[in-house]
């Protein structure tokens, strides 16, 4: 960008929870940025490891671009109010988020930025992340890292809800929140995050799901971000203690909930909910793991039969009118 008119100010999130052992390779791959118009807002979430005094070190370090943030109290509220906090605090053009166990490439910003200045009818921005497994020797010798495809046509705007569906039925990937870039009068007008979930685990598609419904999105076919993985993680104790069924089930009735008091009338949104509400569902206890996992299975592969058998126009609207399926 030639001009700082042209450079939009950037508001990046950092939320942390006792996150010393990854929480400074995250700044510091903010510092990296070769995009200098930003701002740093480091969330703690009632913190009492180090990780406090690494985000007050950063803070104080750098007044004029870092800054620390906590609940009152030094409470901890959970991921959904810790980002809405940052965000409550942003004064930036667009909010870029980092969880602090991931990292940046030093390009992402700049590149970011330059696409949305020559595309300012984008309000959405994201593209691959790349699954780190290999940040630490032996962490996982039995995966390898790679990036998820998109989905979707690259580098094209799409409109809503065409994401939404594509999100719930698992044919395109949902972006992990250290990829995305969004508009920040697009958070005000949705309402930011869904304080409801804390720190379930998709309290970030809750957030999507909420976007998907008024976002001119933006997919490019190029990895900015390094989403690493750990035991630790929320995903990967939610499919390790199997919580990964009640949390999805959770999400899913919270979604029909908001789309029926937002009046979302969407055939394909509605259709695309109530197939992956179904496909939830099965006869047994949820602590029967295996049994759930199997027939979730089964019913995935029978809707892909059904949708290619019937026509779309007649899927749809089967699928769409089973209200409370």
């Amino acid at each position: 960008m030639d001009t700082m008119v042209e450079a939009p100010l950037i508001s990046v999130i950092i939320i942390f929870l006792n996150a010393q052992d990854y929480l400074q390779e995250a700044i510091e791959s903010v510092l990296a940025q070769t995009y200098t118009h930003w701002e740093l807002l480091l969330v703690d979430d009632g913190s009492s490891d180090d990780s406090t005094a690494i985000a007050q070190h950063y803070a104080d370090q750098k007044p004029e671009k870092v800054y620390y943030l906590d609940h009152p109290g030094h409470q901890n509220r959970g991921m959904s109010p810790s980002r809405n906090l940052g965000i409550d605090h942003a004064r930036g053009d667009y909010i870029a988020f980092l969880d602090a166990d991931d990292v940046w490439l030093s390009q992402k910003l700049a590149e970011q930025a330059a696409i949305l200045v020559a595309h300012p009818d984008t309000d959405v921005l994201y593209g691959r992340s790349l699954y780190w497994y290999s940040w630490q020797d032996g962490v996982d010798g039995t995966r390898s890292d790679f990036a998820p495809t998109l989905g979707v046509q690259p580098d094209a705007l799409l409109d809503p809800p065409v994401l939404l569906p594509l999100y719930l039925r698992g044919k395109a990937s949902v972006p992990c929140p250290t990829s995305i870039i969004i508009r920040s009068s697009l958070i005000a007008q949705v309402g930011g995050f869904v304080e409801a979930f804390g720190s379930r685990v998709y309290e970030d598609q809750a957030f999507y799901a909420k976007v998907c419904l008024k976002a001119h999105t933006r997919t490019i076919d190029k990895c900015w971000d390094l989403y690493r993985q750990h035991a630790h993680a929320s995903t990967a104790v939610a499919l390790r203690t199997g919580a990964e069924y009640t949390e999805r089930s959770f999400f899913l009735n919270w979604l029909s909930g908001y789309l029926t008091a937002q009046g979302v009338t969407h055939p394909e949104v509605w259709a695309a909910l109530h197939k992956e509400m179904w496909r939830m569902r099965y006869p047994g206890a949820p602590e029967h793991r295996r049994f759930g996992a199997w027939v979730r299975w089964a019913k995935k592969w029978l809707l892909r039969v059904e949708e290619r058998v019937l026509p779309s126009s007649i899927d749809q609207r089967l699928w769409s009118d089973q209200h409370g399926a």
